[in-house]
């Protein structure tokens, strides 16, 4: 390229989608430099463009004070596309009409291309897709045609060639429509006319002159948890700043995996180690609400990062705190202007917001995802032991250790049982926290997933769908019981997570999917208070996943050892998808 950021040529329009940067990253993928702006922008100072996106978003268009945008950019010389809310708001700015589906459409779904178009050339006339919406085109604008459906969805595309103006419902952006690649492709080069003017491997250098510029002339210290984030930040601010100007700490809060403090001390022996067990697990005591925990943990970082930087030579020099954070946890922590709170990730809480404001926070991934985390690492020449490792929550177990306050017992529906757990989830980009369900007899259906997806789809109660693998009791039996983060439950799930991740390695399933949660939720019977819920799933980005089926053969190992361990009722499979629910339960 010839300058490191090029005149935009695509401009993302943020109308608060979960997955608003990700449609950006995927243009800047094809070699077309693009930039983000809030959805008001007004058509102006956007003069130039070639193409403009409007992205999904969690709102209505026909609720006040929901996102809007210039009209003028819909008669403007450049090309638009529409995606999810971005269509919905182009249908209602041109007076089409917009209305509450009867249902949701959440996960996979089947389009149906009826009508030949630029944006779907090349294209099969049936599609795999992903959704994740409520309100529905009822009706299109004047010039526009009809180009997909889907059995939900009667208007899943609509364009007019003639304005230049397309929309789609579903999202080409995330890797679960198979061929949403091509359709991005389709509408940068045939319909906007785009020329390649971007070349990512710059990356690293003006990652680091960030870094550099801003730091200063200050010090930077970071917590390195061992995983993929923190140890290439860390590894970037070293190789920008120098080794004497970056120094980092591991800080063990008594909420790790098996033998987690041992491996990091082996791969960075350099780290000092801290060791805060007591005040962590005593600072959660008798709390369950999981917005809670994560503000808890995170607050409790920044008081042990305040001792450290108060101590010794420390007190010397102008410290700043250095973070692995990426870009999915700023967005489902609400960081963009019309983004929906998920979850509040550890490294957005209030502290950690104050120390951004007072410019004393450098983050050199927070606009990457994991999987460009993963290419920077990999050309930073990090090991593979580290960078392929999946990625691990900043709270540890405490996120997928769920707690309950009450005692209650499972409630009989037309699919299933009814527990009463709660989970998060993300459904039309806004936050969901909704019981699960447990499926009748799923060994009958040829893939269950789809039966998950179809019940939540017609079910506002609930986010999550799981299967009983094996247990020790019949569902009318067992019950939610008061659990709290108790060092026995911790002890338990850190055991069952153990079990887990060795008879996954050992029939190479850890290397068939992306990430592979293990959770713990207090549902059982006197004497087995818990259970154990697998949650193997396949993302690129961890901004959408797909729930993964486990072998016969891993899963009997699995539940035959699992029901072995203290305390342990059952043992269930999370068949669901994201979105609706989120890859981790809290």
């Amino acid at each position: 390229m010839t300058e490191p950021t090029p005149q935009p040529q695509i401009t993302v329009l943020d109308a608060g989608g979960q997955y608003c940067h990700l449609i950006a990253r995927r243009v800047r993928e094809f070699g077309i430099y693009a930039d983000v702006c809030p959805s008001d922008t007004p058509a102006a100072a956007l003069a130039g463009r070639r193409g403009i996106i409007v992205s999904g978003g969690p709102s209505s268009v026909y609720d006040p004070g929901s996102p809007s945008m210039d009209t003028a950019i819909l008669a403007s010389p450049a090309a638009v596309l529409g995606i999810c809310y971005g269509q919905q708001l182009m249908a209602h700015l041109l007076d089409g009409a917009v209305r509450p589906g009867e249902r949701g459409e959440y996960g996979l779904a089947r389009l149906e291309i009826e009508s030949p178009s630029a944006l779907f050339d090349g294209l099969e006339p049936h599609q795999q897709v992903w959704m994740s919406h409520r309100d529905v085109v009822e009706a299109v604008p004047s010039g526009f045609s009809v180009l997909a459906r889907t059995e939900t969805c009667a208007v899943a595309a609509m364009a007019d060639p003639a304005r230049r103006l397309y929309a789609v419902q579903f999202h080409p952006e995330v890797v679960h429509t198979r061929r949403g690649r091509e359709i991005l492709s389709n509408f940068l080069f045939r319909v906007c006319g785009c020329e390649k003017d971007w070349d990512p491997r710059a990356r690293i250098p003006l990652i680091e002159r960030s870094i550099r510029e801003a730091a200063g002339g200050r010090k930077v210290f970071f917590f390195v948890s061992g995983g993929v984030d923190s140890a290439v930040a860390y590894t970037l601010c070293r190789r920008a700043l120098g080794e004497g100007r970056v120094q980092g700490a591991y800080v063990d809060t008594g909420l790790m995996r098996e033998a987690e403090t041992e491996s990091v001390e082996r791969a960075f022996p350099a780290l000092g180690i801290v060791r805060e067990q007591d005040a962590f697990l005593g600072a959660l005591a008798g709390v369950s609400d999981p917005e809670r925990k994560r503000l808890i943990i995170g607050e409790m970082f920044v008081d042990v990062q305040e001792r450290i930087l108060q101590s010794g030579r420390y007190l010397e020099e102008d410290w700043i705190l250095g973070q692995g954070t990426i870009y999915p946890d700023t967005i489902e922590s609400g960081g963009t202007a019309q983004a929906d709170l998920i979850k509040t990730h550890h490294n957005r809480v209030a502290g950690i917001r104050r120390l951004i404001e007072a410019n004393r926070v450098v983050e050199p991934l927070r606009s990457l995802y994991k999987d460009e985390v993963r290419a920077v690492g990999r050309e930073l020449g990090l090991p593979g032991e580290i960078l392929d490792r999946h990625p691990f929550p900043g709270p540890g177990l405490a996120i997928r250790c769920l707690c309950s306050e009450t005692t209650a017992g499972l409630e009989r529906l037309e699919d299933g049982w009814l527990i009463p757990v709660r989970s998060v989830g993300v459904q039309g980009d806004s936050r969901s926290y909704r019981a699960a369900l447990l499926l009748d007899d799923p060994a009958t259906d040829e893939d269950p997933r789809e039966r998950a997806t179809t019940i939540i789809n017609r079910l506002t109660s609930i986010n999550r769908v799981v299967a009983m693998l094996r247990s020790h009791a019949r569902p009318e039996q067992m019950q939610v019981s008061p659990g709290g983060l108790t060092p026995d439950r911790l002890d338990r799930l850190r055991r069952a997570d153990a079990i887990v991740r060795r008879l996954s390695h050992e029939h190479g399933f850890d290397g068939k999917v992306w990430q592979f949660p293990v959770v713990l939720i207090p549902l059982g019977r006197p004497g087995q208070p818990d259970s154990v819920v697998l949650r193997p799933v396949d993302s690129v980005d961890g901004m959408t996943a797909q729930a993964v089926m486990i072998e016969a053969p891993l899963a009997d190992r699995i539940c035959s050892e699992l029901l072995e361990v203290d305390g342990v009722c059952a043992v269930l499979h999370d068949l669901t998808h994201k979105p609706p629910a989120t890859i981790e339960w809290e």
